[in-house]
């Protein structure tokens, strides 16, 4: 089958980069401290044994950007998911005046993404950046939950970063008119969130991965930049 071409554009995602000055964590916010991510690990580690390997399911930039070292990847599906633009962000790729979206995996459906097999060496050190990152809020956006994931190669169980609908982030059922606005027009330090959908469609398209509604949202995208 010959390769899609995408509506949205590298040029069309430039016209929506601008300059923006990081503000900064959120001084009226709570945020996880040592301890706090000390316990998330003990956790994972009392579910997951060391001697278990540890698979990493990225479905958004964790497939272009893992930033863990990893020593295999396969295409992998998780039953009960779906990929949701439903996590507000005033900050990354968002403002507190245009706020951005990014995705989660929040319950009902399927999404089929990249299972990553990270090398076992340091794996604490590696989960712990990688915590750090997605996760710096009180309630956290983010709960990292292990699921089994379906691939050619058979089961296997990797972790994942689903949806908290108790977090400060969580955005709730959105129309999709809602979300073309926002990732056509929201940026901040990290980029813009039309080129955090495009990397997400091309890193997945690349993989043999079509997501109809990212498909379509790709599409709508694109007509909304190019219209103003």
């Amino acid at each position: 089958m010959p390769a899609r071409t995408m509506s949205l554009t590298e040029e069309l995602v430039s016209r929506c980069f601008r300059v923006v000055e990081d503000s900064g964590p959120d001084p009226n916010a709570a945020h996880l401290d040592d301890a706090d991510y000390d316990a998330m690990l003990d956790a994972l580690e009392a579910e997951l044994p060391a001697t278990e390997p540890l698979w990493l399911f990225g479905y958004g930039s964790l497939i272009w950007k893992p930033e863990i070292e990893h020593v295999e990847e396969r295409v992998a599906v998780a039953r009960g998911w779906h990929r949701s633009f439903c996590m507000n962000m005033t900050r990354w790729r968002g403002t507190k005046e245009i706020p951005g979206l990014m995705m989660a995996l929040d319950r009902g459906g399927q999404c089929k993404g990249v299972a990553f097999r990270l090398n076992g060496s340091e794996r604490r050190q590696a989960l712990d950046k990688l915590f750090r990152r997605e996760m710096t809020l009180k309630p956290t956006s983010y709960r990292p939950r292990l699921l089994q994931l379906s691939t050619d190669k058979g089961r296997l169980k990797a972790l994942a970063f689903v949806i908290n609908r108790k977090g400060t982030t969580y955005a709730g059922p959105l129309s999709e008119d809602e979300v073309v606005e926002r990732l056509a027009t929201s940026c901040g330090h990290w980029g813009s969130g039309a080129d955090y959908l495009y990397n997400t469609v091309k890193n997945l398209e690349a993989r043999g991965i079509h997501d109809a509604h990212l498909w379509r949202l790709q599409q709508l995208v694109a007509e909304r930049i190019a219209a103003s």
